[in-house]
């Protein structure tokens, strides 16, 4: 009975305190909800105590209501670790597949180094062997003026040559 009495000087309590303006019908609902619930649970409360008719004096409810704190806290605190552990699996995943992408990014830069390498000696023998192209035909060219030079002094000789036979002949 004199829980009710509380309960009813709360609510007294409560409505006054509620400023003028029009609360949300959201606000209104919820806080009705509540103290439907609320009734719900005292009446079964009643029904439970009149029932079993506990009674413990204050030293006995204290250290039961400190129990109760302090079971509802554990249950807190293991959801928390739970949810810790759930975030701590997730990042251990993370960084696992960050050690995997790392390890496939490397793999791929050794393969570009590697191909790097090979075409760079592909490169280097293409220059070498068009340099020994290019010293071969300069050869060539040198042999071709050279025996271009030896036709002309065999032309001039031939030249020199007729030139005295037609000279000798017409005397």
């Amino acid at each position: 009975m004199a829980q009710r009495e509380k309960s009813s000087v709360a609510v007294a309590s409560l409505s006054s305190s509620v400023p003028t303006a029009v609360p949300s019908r959201e606000r209104w609902g919820a806080a009705i909800g509540n103290l439907g619930e609320l009734g719900a649970n005292v009446e079964s409360l009643q029904k439970l105590l009149a029932r079993k008719a506990v009674f413990v004096d204050e030293d006995v409810f204290s250290k039961a209501s400190l129990a109760s704190e302090q079971a509802r806290s554990i249950k807190i605190l293991d959801q928390r670790v739970q949810s810790l552990e759930h975030e701590l699996d997730a990042a251990i995943s993370a960084a696992a597949r960050a050690r995997t992408e790392k390890r496939q990014a490397e793999a791929a830069q050794r393969a570009a180094e590697l191909r790097a390498q090979e075409v760079t000696k592909e490169l280097e023998n293409t220059a070498r062997v068009f340099q020994l192209h290019m010293e071969e035909l300069r050869a060539k060219q040198e042999e071709i003026a050279k025996r271009d030079s030896d036709i002309k002094v065999l032309e001039a000789i031939i030249r020199t040559l007729s030139s005295k036979e037609d000279g000798g002949s017409s005397e």
